[in-house]
């Protein structure tokens, strides 16, 4: 049939192709593949692209190039999950007093507890509308705290701040002094609730401009990846209780299982940890 359609092939070479056995680069290909199926039936890791696949098997102990782990996900229509455009919540109060700002857009820290991020978003619920607020330490990007609730008042992001300071006192933090507490303008923030409670926290405000698309960017960016990972591959969502148990189990898989390109691909926890046992070394004993 080869020859009736003008291709001209030797006997031997045909009967050669049949009985070749898979190259050593099929097979391996064939074992890479699977691995990757079996890591995308995890609910977030399924949201990796090429790159954090190839991290996240590299650390599961698999040697495989990166290049390999981009052309197999390619030739399988996978792909990461795609950020969406942000719907802005910012809504200043001129009534308020404003701190000023102490960031001037330079997110980093040498250690934990000298700058976290806030801000909220909303989410789209069948019974209504939910806004969920973080807390983000900027040196090794960990949701220190979280909310959600049905209105975004002042309790919203006061209970947020509450959650941030009772869990850096769970793991032995009481002195919150010198911290800087970063948000943009919007009215919750520069409540006088809101602001007595960093005073008496011994936490430094911090309020970014007015008008300024990069005043809070690492929390907006950060909250970019929520609503990636979580909120569109996983709806519709049914109400405030849905939303709220789930981005629990986001925010642990977030701060003890999610690599970072920006704190050297490892994980919030690994950062804070790492931090804190070379301190310790530094520390004379005796």
């Amino acid at each position: 049939m080869l020859k009736e359609h003008g291709v001209e092939i030797a006997p031997s070479t045909y009967y050669e192709a049949r009985k070749r056995k898979p190259s050593r680069r099929a097979l391996r290909d064939a074992e890479i593949v699977e691995l990757i199926r079996t890591a995308r039936e995890q609910r977030f890791i399924a949201r990796f692209g090429a790159r954090k696949m190839w991290l996240y098997l590299r650390r599961q102990g698999h040697n495989v190039a990166r290049c390999t782990v981009e052309r197999l996900m390619t030739q399988n229509g996978w792909q990461g999950a795609l950020r969406g455009k942000r719907v802005r919540t910012t809504i200043p109060d001129p009534k308020d007093v404003r701190a000023a700002d102490l960031v001037d857009r330079d997110f980093t820290a040498t250690a934990p507890n000298q700058l976290w991020v806030a801000d909220f978003t909303y989410v789209a619920t069948w019974s209504g509308t939910v806004y969920v607020a973080f807390i983000f330490d900027v040196f090794s990007r960990m949701i220190v705290g979280w909310r959600a609730a049905t209105t975004m008042t002042t309790e919203l992001v006061l209970d947020t701040l509450e959650h941030a300071v009772w869990s850096r006192r769970q793991a032995g933090v009481t002195d919150l002094s010198g911290l800087v507490h970063h948000n943009d303008a919007g009215s919750q923030y520069t409540s006088f609730a809101f602001t007595s409670r960093l005073l008496e926290a011994g936490v430094d405000a911090s309020v970014g401009s007015v008008g300024d698309a990069y005043d809070n960017a690492m929390a907006e960016s950060q909250i970019g990846l929520f609503k990636t990972e979580l909120i569109r591959p996983d709806g519709p969502w049914r109400d405030v209780e849905h939303v709220e148990f789930e981005t629990l189990n986001w925010v642990h898989w977030f701060n003890h299982e999610r690599i970072h390109e920006s704190v050297d691909d490892l994980t919030p926890i690994e950062v804070e940890q790492a931090h804190y046992a070379a301190r310790n070394r530094l520390v004379p004993t005796g």
